[in-house]
């Protein structure tokens, strides 16, 4: 929408091929149907929240950036508010407002949508004339392939772009899920499924050696699978591969209290239970579904008498407080991802215009191109200045 709006509006004949029955369904689900529409950051920043190819974004973010699209959303009809972390947000919280905005923008501009599946593209002495669909064939001057990555599928992100950049020569690079939740073999997370934790700390810890690869405070969850949330997403786009027994999840559970604070806050719980089981001290101190599973890591008799525990066990009990631990085994489906992580080969396209280097005419935009962000509206800005830079260039 944003390559063919802008391509439209500098006199371009622009039609959109959609193969659902309305466009913008993957905007719908994002930010949890709010819609992160992007990061409210300067250009530096969103540079160094794109681990993959940032350099290639240069010309994208500096001729469209963060500000321009924050401008931009205004002028179409979407007032914004910025939260934390610089995370921008419709002023409704309704994601359907950025789409229908959009699509007004789209049609306001004059563009053509047909609804319409992409087969292949028509490919003419070196260059891009049209694309072949399942019910008619459009001829063009000018072709822009922006069709997303294969992270939810059921939105329409089925990869078609992958095969479409394939048939023109394009290097697709391995694509793997993003911004994804982690799976761990612990059967506690399973017994701790739907349990959320608030202001905890997070640290993903690469075993082979011994060095943190991810930090963070904020919120996650336990599922069945493993774990989830706002930081283990994050987190995943840190992780290019997991391999067995490489990688671990360490949680502080009490990160605003150091271990001598936590020793004094444990003294207190178990003087005011003196004569209670350790097993009925922690109703203050942790959540119900997380009491069973840290008495085990404490390997202290659930009935042993609060009175009774010792200096030391309080401090083995301190130290799994401060690093309860979760084995991680692998990313979930790449069809649960956010993002996809890999895409057309950035090599092979024009930063500047966002054109192939290998077919004239044939542009991309996009979670298609081979770079990806953190979460916090990152990867929507990717397709707002890669989709305004293609529409730009085709439309000459």
């Amino acid at each position: 929408m944003m390559a063919a709006g802008t391509a439209a509006s500098l006199g371009a004949s622009v039609t959109l091929i959609e193969k659902n029955p309305r466009v913008g369904r993957k905007i719908m689900i994002t930010g949890k149907g709010r819609c992160n529409i992007l990061n409210n950051c300067d250009v530096p920043t969103f540079i160094n929240n794109v681990p993959v190819n940032a350099r290639f974004l240069y010309s994208a973010i500096n001729s469209f950036t963060p500000g321009d699209a924050f401008a931009f959303f205004e002028s179409i009809g979407v007032p914004l508010k910025t939260e934390r972390g610089n995370r921008s947000y419709p002023q409704s919280d309704k994601a359907v407002d950025v789409v229908d905005a959009l699509r007004r923008f789209v049609l306001d501009s004059g563009v053509t949508i047909v609804n319409d599946t992409a087969g292949s593209l028509l490919l003419e002495n070196g260059g891009a004339v049209g694309v072949k669909c399942q019910r008619q064939t459009y001829f063009a001057d000018s072709v822009i392939v922006c069709c997303g990555g294969k992270s939810y599928p059921l939105t329409g992100s089925t990869g078609d772009g992958y095969i479409l950049a394939k048939q023109a020569g394009h290097t697709v690079t391995q694509l793997k899920p993003s911004l994804v939740p982690l799976e761990s073999p612990d059967p506690e997370c399973k017994s701790m499924q739907g349990l959320s934790l608030r202001n905890v700390s997070l640290k993903i810890t690469d075993k082979t050696t011994d060095k943190t690869v991810y930090s963070d405070f904020g919120e996650m969850l336990f599922t069945h699978f493993g774990i989830s949330g706002p930081m283990v997403l994050s987190a995943s786009s840190h992780l290019r591969e997991i391999l067995p027994n490489q990688y671990v999840a360490s949680i502080d559970l009490k990160p605003a209290l150091d271990s001598e604070q936590l020793d004094k806050r444990l003294q207190k719980d178990f003087s005011e239970n003196a004569n209670r089981d350790v097993s009925n001290a922690f109703s203050k101190l942790l959540p119900r579904k997380m009491i069973v599973p840290v008495l085990k890591r404490w390997g202290v008799p659930f009935d042993k008498k609060c009175h009774s525990v010792t200096r030391g066990e309080r401090r083995r009990l301190c130290a799994v407080l401060k690093s309860f631990t979760v084995e991680l085994s692998g990313f979930r489906p790449i069809e649960e991802a956010i993002v996809t992580s890999g895409g057309v080969k950035v090599s092979e396209i024009n930063p500047k215009t966002m054109e192939s280097k290998l077919v004239s005419g044939l542009y991309f935009a996009g979670e298609v191109i081979d770079v990806d962000a953190y979460t916090g509206g990152f990867n929507l800005q990717i397709a707002w200045s890669t989709g305004r830079l293609a529409g730009e260039n085709a439309a000459y």
